[in-house]
């Protein structure tokens, strides 16, 4: 016979009616009602235990309340939200809030300095790849804007920082970024884009200072680089060779032009003076002339004739007088001959300018009359 046919009795295979789990917690809820009614009814059946309940609310309750104290130090700011949203900025100094979960305080140190070191590969200007170890320092100026404008200011740094390097040590050669000379202006442009990005941000990050630890060549390339650092001991060494050569060359070959320049001017002196010398002669010779015609004409034929003899290399002997040469030095009348010619220019050179008028006329007129 099945279970649920009539005057079967209790066959239900699960051994209980339908509704007997929902009478037992009826059963249960209205069991805990009344005993939280005679927890808190004064007389009732709780008797010490309602008291000892009451007073662990309380507790609890003022525990719950003195969580909201806080304390702020002299280098933080205290950030009040109410429900997640902004509600103000306390000062360094002891504050309550309502607790959790109504509001929350963040402190954020906004005089403290912190750090953060950075390791990347950089390509420079004149494509050479270099490892730059930099470090960042920067302040949380402003809490607000350090909590709610980025969602991580490290990382954010990080980010900025690595790329304001790139760009800066991409424009400038490896010579640049090692030389100490110019490692300061590329550390403060870094700095400067990193602080212009931060602002473009609205981050609220002050940077203080970019120091630029190390820099270095990768293990794959360094015996390039050694290649490249012996070629530029060899150009530096063969500069300065050419700069020694320079120094001793230069000196001499400015004295030489100094020796040429001061024989043209003694030439052009010796010239000038040779032709005023001539100048003067002739106008004398034409004073002298305009006085004894005869005279000077004869005086300046005999000098012509000496003077073309002079030069000559023949000796005439008059055999006709009588004359009875045994021997006759020709070679060294010869050498007189050309020893009184060089004599004879030397004088005209110093000396025919400044010979007076009136001897030469007496000179012309007494060769003239022997």
């Amino acid at each position: 016979m099945a279970w649920n046919q009539p005057n079967g009795g209790q066959n239900n295979p699960w051994g209980r009616r339908p509704g007997g789990a929902a009478n037992d917690l009826d059963a249960r809820l209205k069991s805990w009602q009344r005993k939280l009614e005679s927890w808190f009814r004064p007389g009732g059946s709780g008797g010490e235990g309602s008291w000892l309940f009451f007073i662990l609310l309380v507790a609890v309750l003022i525990g719950w309340l003195g969580s909201g104290i806080y304390q702020v130090g002299q280098a933080e700011r205290g950030v009040i939200q109410r429900f997640g949203r902004f509600v103000e900025v306390k000062p360094p100094g002891m504050g309550w809030h309502a607790p959790w979960p109504i509001e929350t305080v963040t402190k954020v140190n906004v005089t403290g300095v912190n750090s953060s070191d950075f390791k990347s590969r950089v390509l420079t200007a004149d494509v050479n790849l270099v490892e730059l170890h930099f470090a960042v320092q920067y302040q949380f100026s402003d809490p607000v804007k350090a909590l709610f404008r980025v969602r991580e200011p490290e990382e954010t740094l990080s980010q900025v920082s690595e790329s304001a390097i790139r760009e800066i040590v991409g424009r400038s050669t490896l010579d640049d970024v090692q030389a100490g000379k110019t490692r300061p202006e590329i550390i403060r442009r870094t700095q400067e884009l990193i602080q212009r990005t931060l602002d473009y941000y609205d981050a609220g990050i002050t940077v203080t200072t970019v120091n630029l630890v190390d820099v270095g060549v990768p293990e794959p390339v360094v015996a390039s680089r050694n290649d490249a650092n012996k070629a530029q001991a060899d150009k530096e060494r063969y500069v300065l060779e050419a700069q020694a050569y320079q120094n001793s060359i230069l000196p001499v070959a400015q004295g030489t032009a100094a020796r040429m320049q001061q024989d043209a001017q003694a030439y052009k002196a010796q010239v000038v003076a040779l032709a005023q010398g001539q100048t003067a002669r002739f106008t004398q010779l034409q004073s002298a002339y305009a006085q004894a015609p005869e005279v000077t004409r004869r005086r300046l034929y005999m000098d012509t004739l000496e003077s073309v003899l002079a030069r000559a290399h023949k000796v005439l002997i008059d055999a006709k007088a009588g004359n009875n040469l045994i021997y006759l030095p020709i070679d060294k009348l010869l050498e007189k001959s050309n020893a009184r010619e060089s004599e004879a220019a030397a004088d005209a050179a110093a000396g025919s300018a400044k010979e007076p008028t009136d001897q030469v006329t007496v000179e012309a007129r007494g060769r003239g009359e022997r």
